[in-house]
């Protein structure tokens, strides 16, 4: 028996919630609220494991794809300077829309009374240097503290990687046990993962009913906002990216979309650059007409640290919530959401509903409360579709700019990956 997409079951789960809430009373609830709010429980568990998982996964994430990721020295630091520049882009482009039309001004019904009143961390620049060197390994993990996380698999992910090329160089394998070590770790999480995935529409049918039940449909006014502001931010990004492959690469801009249709069609019907990336790698070669080395370094390579789409989304589902909860985020605290959503995007391509999970640490970056992000889910099933859309197109854009102003002789020869 076939299974049902996760997105069918979560529009499913949103319009029973719908039927429900309005059963319940839709802002005038015919029961007690104490009761109503019962239907929120799945989510808060259901965050509760994504805030659990986030640290290994991302520490594991971060350690795998520096291990596994094949990167030519020759290409290694122009591919490095266009996916940091690619990510900064799109990050700066989110939070500069997110504080242009600020979509949370006029979410406030969608703030809870217990959290109203909660603080944003107030930054102290020495006490965040202060925490980049954790008290113990394993401290970041158990505290979810982002700084400490990122430093301590930074440093295991580029000494674990310089310990490969040296036993490479010199024919030994004794790498090979901790590379399978962390990708079976690294497989194990993503497992556990895919069971809280599973519950994700009963988390939807819970947070949707009770909020319809209890304040009607008003808050979600603001969602709407915040999905028309994300799609606005995601097509700048499009343009951008449309722009240096016409000022940096030999392909015209309509040649880069029709050729990578496909791609791109994929990416949004599977909501997932892993799944898309052979048909990436071949619409570059065959129908867009990159060399195969461009194609590897964006489409195979550039994938696995490339997610602008899922960056950008982070840094607006961060100031949203601020605005919602009445508290904007100072300079130095974008700031910090800019570097948290970099680091946290690493190795993400590989993370079933990556967003909800890297978004956890992001908001525990700023002391935002995780909470929220059960509101977020209502929407992020669609979200998620054009953000990996963006992602598979900025894979293509690396590749486009890699291949050059010169186009290749008809003569080079072109290895095709076959679709499985």
């Amino acid at each position: 028996m076939k299974r049902i997409p996760l997105y069918l079951q979560i529009v499913i789960a949103l319009i029973i919630a719908v039927i429900v809430g309005v059963l319940l009373g839709a802002g005038k609830p015919i029961l007690s609220k104490d009761i109503i709010e019962h239907l929120a429980l799945p989510s808060t568990l259901i965050l509760k494991a994504l805030r659990t998982l986030a640290t290994p996964l991302i520490f594991l994430a971060i350690i795998h794809t520096f291990l596994t990721a094949e990167i030519p020295s020759n290409s290694g630091r122009k591919l490095s300077i266009l996916l940091v520049t690619n990510t900064l882009v799109a990050i700066g482009i989110g939070l500069l829309v997110a504080n242009g039309l600020r979509p949370g001004a006029g979410g406030q019904s969608l703030a809870t009374s217990s959290t109203t009143q909660s603080t944003v961390k107030q930054l102290d620049p020495w006490g965040l240097i202060a925490d980049i060197i954790p008290d113990s390994i394993l401290k970041p993990l158990v505290d979810n503290n982002v700084i400490s996380l990122i430093f301590v698999a930074l440093s295991f992910a580029i000494i674990l990687r310089a310990i490969k090329t040296e036993q490479i160089k010199n024919n030994r394998q004794e790498y090979l046990s901790i590379e399978q070590g962390v990708g079976i770790l690294f497989e194990a999480v993503i497992g556990i993962l895919h069971w809280v995935i599973a519950l994700v529409p009963i988390a939807v049918f819970g947070i949707v009913a009770k909020t319809i039940a209890i304040q009607g449909f008003a808050p979600f006014k603001a969602l709407g906002s915040f999905v028309v502001a994300v799609i606005i931010a995601l097509l700048l990004q499009a343009a951008y990216y449309l722009t240096r492959v016409k000022l940096g690469s030999w392909v015209s801009p309509v040649q880069f979309l029709t050729g990578g249709s496909d791609a791109l069609i994929t990416a949004f019907s599977t909501a997932s650059s892993t799944a898309t990336m052979p048909i990436t790698f071949n619409a570059l070669i065959e129908k867009v007409g990159l060399r195969e080395s461009s194609a590897s370094l964006g489409a195979l390579v550039g994938s696995n640290f490339n997610n602008d789409g899922t960056a950008l989304y982070e840094a607006m589902s961060a100031l949203f919530i601020s605005q919602v909860l009445g508290q904007n985020l100072t300079l130095v605290q974008q700031v910090m959401v800019m570097l948290t959503s970099i680091v946290a995007s690493v190795g993400a391509a590989g993370i079933p509903e990556a967003g909800l999970v890297t978004m956890t640490l992001v908001f525990t970056s700023v002391g935002l409360p995780t909470e929220y992000i059960a509101i977020l889910i209502t929407v992020d099933w669609f979200l998620d579709r054009c953000r990996t859309a963006i992602n598979v197109m900025g894979d293509m854009t690396v590749s486009a700019i890699i291949d050059g102003k010169q186009q290749k002789f008809p003569d080079e020869t072109i290895a095709i990956v076959p679709i499985e």
